[in-house]
């Protein structure tokens, strides 16, 4: 029972990450989640909401990774597979706590000027990122061992590049045309990364024998 609660942190955790990054992007006044990115969501009013949504996402990533860990105790990925996901849910705290500086002139009227929380903010933006792509290979490479499981393998392999373009994509999309479709861009890899991390919990929690 223990086990079946922490693996369920791991679908509740992105998908209420998702739903909640949706509506506050679709009801925000002055936000276009075409062009910003979700953490702009942390400013302005009601900027309390998605810095909350972080927290919570987090903590129920943390409580998955510990279940993995309790279920995946031998074999490949057995020791690297919950740390990397652990770091990934850790993320989501350190981005809530340092709050992002505004961009692409959100909120209007505030100051652009770099600053040490915005900077922090950033580095485990691109943590997070490394993290669920790495989880995503690390976890492919176990599969693999299972012909059974080749559908699995080649869809965690094809969410890791797909969290890995993505960023990289944001960045040079940010950098050389000063915005952009740079919100859609990052949703995509955070949108997929959170989806293969629900399906991995779900599909764990389907197995017959989960030990205590």
């Amino acid at each position: 029972m223990v086990n079946r609660l922490l693996l369920a942190c791991g679908a509740i955790g992105p998908l209420l990450n998702i739903v909640v990054v949706l509506i506050l992007g679709a009801t925000r006044p002055g936000y276009n989640a075409w062009q910003m990115p979700d953490s702009s969501l942390e400013l302005g009013a009601g900027g309390w909401i998605q810095i909350s949504n972080y927290i919570i996402s987090g903590l129920l990533l943390l409580g998955f990774a510990i279940g993995l860990r309790r279920v995946l105790r031998t074999g490949s990925g057995s020791t690297w597979g919950h740390i990397l996901l652990g770091i990934y849910g850790l993320s989501f705290i350190v981005i809530a706590i340092f709050i992002t500086d505004p961009v692409l002139g959100y909120p209007p009227g505030a100051s652009t000027t770099a600053t040490v929380h915005g900077t922090i903010h950033m580095l485990f933006g691109l943590v997070q990122f490394i993290s669920l792509a790495a989880a995503c290979f690390v976890l492919a490479r176990r599969d693999a061992a299972d012909p059974a499981r080749r559908g699995w393998v080649w869809y965690s392999i094809a969410t890791g590049l797909l969290v890995v373009a993505s960023y990289i994509a944001f960045v040079l999309t940010y950098k050389l045309l000063d915005g952009g479709p740079v919100g859609l861009i990052a949703r995509v890899g955070i949108f997929s990364g959170g989806c293969w991390v629900a399906l991995l919990a779900i599909r764990l929690m389907g197995k017959r024998l989960l030990p205590d």
